[in-house]
C-alpha cells in the first residue's frame, strides 16, 4: 500500500486529489495539510470530502510517506519539495515551481528568485502521455498547468511528427472559475462572472504561456504561439480552440490519421471522430482530455476539452503517480 501525503488539501485541486486517492485501491492518505483549517477535518470545508484531519504542513509525518502530492503556491512549494526530497519522498508538485527549465525564466515571470533551482534540471514535466518511459525513475514532477494541458496534448501530434507551421498558434481558451483557485477575488465573485464571458491576461501576460513555449520549441524552435485566456463562467473545464496554420500541404485525412495513431493506445485522450467538436460535456469530472479537428483552408482548427481540476490537476498528478510507482495507469480514475 502506497502512503501518500497531501500538502494543501483545503484548495480546489486538493480536495479533487483527496477525494480520487480515497478511491484509490493502492494508496493510503497518510496525512493533509492546510495552513487555515487546522484541527478541523476536511469534510467540515467540503461536505463530500473523505474525513481527513487536517494538520499544519511543519507537522507531516514525510519518514513515513512514499509519496507527497503539493497543492501549495508557488514558492512555498519549492520550499515543501526540497524538504520531502530529503526525507527520501518522491514528489509530484502541482504548482509551478518545477514547470519551467531556466531559472531566470521563473523569477521574470514570478517576480522572485527560484526556492530550489538545483531541481529544475531533475525535475520531469508531467504530461503524462508525452513522458511515461521517464517516470518510473523521476523524484520530482512538475504536473503541467490546466491551460497547458489543454494545448499541449492537441499540439503534440503536430509538433511530435515536424508537420511546418505556416504562421503562430493561435490558443483561444476558457476556463471555469474553479481555475483562479478559492481565494477570493472580484472576479470571480458570483455576481462579477455569472452571465458574463470575459478576456483575462491578454497577450504575453499569462504565467502558463512560457511553459507552453518551452514546450513547443523542443520541436519547432522558432514556433511563436499567441495565448488568449478568458473567464468561463461554469464552475470547472477548460475548452481550447487552437488555429494551427499548415504548410505542408497534408489532407484532412492526413492528419486526423496523424492524431489516431499518437493516441490510440491512450487511456485518456479521445480523438472525436470527423465532424465532432470538443466540449466541455467530452470530459467534466473525469481525466479524459477530448480532441476534434477540423480544417478551414490550410488552417487546421483543434477544439481541445479538459477538466481542469482532473486532467488539469488532480486526476494527471495521479496518474503520474500511478505510472512512477508501477501501478495500473488508470487506477483510481474514472
Amino acid at each position: 500500500m502506497i502512503k501518500a501525503g497531501i500538502f494543501g488539501a483545503t484548495g480546489y485541486s486538493g480536495v479533487e486529489l483527496a477525494q480520487i486517492l480515497q478511491r484509490h485501491l493502492d494508496v493510503e492518505i497518510l496525512f493533509a495539510t492546510s495552513q487555515s483549517f487546522v484541527g478541523q477535518w476536511l469534510d467540515e470545508v467540503y461536505p463530500q470530502a473523505p474525513h481527513l484531519p487536517l494538520i499544519a504542513g511543519e507537522e507531516a509525518p514525510l519518514e513515513q510517506a512514499d509519496v507527497v502530492f503539493l497543492c501549495l503556491p508557488h514558492a512555498a512549494a519549492a520550499n515543501t519539495a526540497v524538504r520531502a526530497l530529503a526525507a527520501d519522498c518522491r514528489v509530484i508538485d502541482l504548482s509551478a515551481d518545477f514547470r519551467l527549465r531556466d531559472a531566470a525564466v521563473y523569477e521574470a515571470w514570478y517576480n522572485a528568485p527560484h526556492p530550489a533551482p538545483d531541481l529544475l534540471a531533475t525535475a520531469v514535466y508531467g504530461l503524462t502521455e508525452h513522458v511515461r518511459c521517464q517516470l518510473p525513475d523521476a523524484q520530482l514532477v512538475a504536473n503541467p498547468g490546466c491551460y497547458p494541458t489543454s494545448v499541449l496534448l492537441a499540439l503534440r501530434p503536430l509538433l511530435q511528427a515536424g508537420v511546418p507551421l505556416a504562421g503562430p498558434i493561435i490558443a483561444d481558451s476558457k476556463s471555469g472559475v474553479s481555475g483562479a483557485g478559492r481565494t477570493p477575488k472580484q472576479t470571480t465573485h458570483f455576481v462579477e462572472a455569472a452571465n458574463n464571458f470575459s478576456p483575462y491576461k491578454i497577450g504575453r501576460v499569462h504565467r502558463h504561456l512560457p511553459e507552453m513555449e518551452q514546450f513547443i520549441h523542443q520541436f519547432a524552435s522558432d514556433a511563436q504561439l499567441i495565448f488568449s485566456p478568458h473567464l468561463l463562467p461554469v464552475p470547472r473545464g477548460i475548452l481550447s480552440t487552437i488555429y494551427a496554420p499548415i504548410g505542408s500541404g497534408m489532407s484532412q485525412t492526413d492528419l486526423r490519421r496523424l492524431f489516431l495513431d499518437a493516441y490510440a493506445a491512450e487511456p485518456f485522450v479521445r480523438v472525436l471522430p470527423a465532424g465532432q467538436l470538443a466540449t466541455l460535456a467530452h470530459v467534466t469530472h473525469t481525466n479524459r482530455c477530448a480532441i476534434g479537428l477540423t480544417e478551414a483552408g490550410d488552417t487546421l482548427i483543434l477544439t481541445s476539452a479538459i477538466d481542469n481540476l482532473v486532467k488539469g490537476a488532480a486526476g494527471q498528478a495521479v496518474q503520474n503517480m500511478n505510472v512512477m510507482m508501477n501501478l495500473e495507469e488508470t487506477s483510481g480514475l474514472r
